[in-house]
């Protein structure tokens, strides 16, 4: 008799999971990932977000507000982009916002004065962020406006750009702060750096032909655009995008028939880089 009530409870558990589950994927397909903001003295207008063809946005991202996402760009789930507040937002195509990224920014306007503090600047228009085509922002980076980032840059994980301007092409590695300043086109902030100052970010490091980072980015577009195009059922395969690492790479050599002490079957031992630089004791930027 008891295996009986046992056996009806543990239906009973696995009933309700089952139920439970169902009505997440419901709430997951019927709830818009896309929402309007709610007016106020600082955002009077109300503004649903645009996206444009091709573009993924996960059932688990937010985009709320006065936004604009370009062409191929792939939202990731738990990724917030909020222009209820500091805005316009406007994003490129083909950009990529990882799992769990922050884009939001100050308020731009109070009772129908235009905050220009709290605004950048491209091509003659004026933004909260502006984030331009082919950039990687990764898992948990933040872009908290003011803040523009250029084409193809790189925001590494848990990165953070605020109150800045990132150049085309920059590399901002994991964990590095940027607050305040303008970096250069084609430079570098090593992970955990802290950038605060001018005089810092004009100290910053070039990338260089051997910088082990240098294709990260094109890396990052490669495979976010195909995964946008994947997940709208759109697959493809750009051989204009791969990166040329990628292209370039060749089978490593074979000539191994037996294991030796610290090697693998046909594969030399060799030390793994380091994932990213790290800065010297006394770097520019280092806390």
């Amino acid at each position: 008799m008891q295996r009986w009530v046992n056996l009806g409870l543990a239906a009973g558990v696995l009933l309700n999971l089952v139920l439970g589950v169902l009505a997440l994927r419901r709430a997951h397909v019927s709830e818009t990932r896309l929402r309007p903001n709610v007016p106020s003295s600082f955002n009077p207008t109300v503004d649903t977000p645009r996206v444009g063809a091709g573009s993924s946005i996960d059932p688990l991202a937010t985009v709320i507000g006065d936004v604009r996402i370009g062409r191929r760009v792939m939202v990731a789930p738990f990724a917030s982009i909020r222009g209820d507040e500091g805005q316009p937002i406007r994003i490129g195509s083909r950009t990529n916002i990882q799992d769990g990224v922050v884009i939001h920014a100050l308020v731009t306007e109070d009772g129908g004065k235009v905050n220009e503090r709290n605004l950048v600047e491209h091509n003659g228009r004026t933004y909260a962020v502006y984030i331009g085509d082919e950039v990687s922002l990764a898992p948990q980076a933040q872009v908290h406006g003011p803040a523009l980032i250029g084409d193809r840059a790189f925001v590494g994980m848990q990165a953070l750009v605020f109150r800045a301007e990132i150049g085309e092409g920059a590399v901002i590695e994991p964990g590095a702060s940027v607050i305040g300043v303008k970096v250069a086109p084609g430079r570098y902030v090593p992970a955990g750096s802290v950038i605060t100052t001018q005089a810092q970010a004009d100290a910053l490091p070039t990338i260089t032909p051997d910088y082990p980072y240098r294709a990260i980015n094109d890396a990052m577009v490669h495979v976010n655009t195909q995964l946008a195009d994947g997940y709208l059922g759109n697959g493809r395969t750009d051989p204009a995008r791969t990166p040329a690492a990628a292209r370039e790479r060749t089978p490593a050599p074979r000539e191994e028939t037996t294991p030796t002490p610290g090697r693998r079957l046909g594969v030399t031992a060799t030390p793994p880089a380091p994932l990213f630089t790290t800065p010297a004791a006394g770097a520019v930027g280092r806390h």
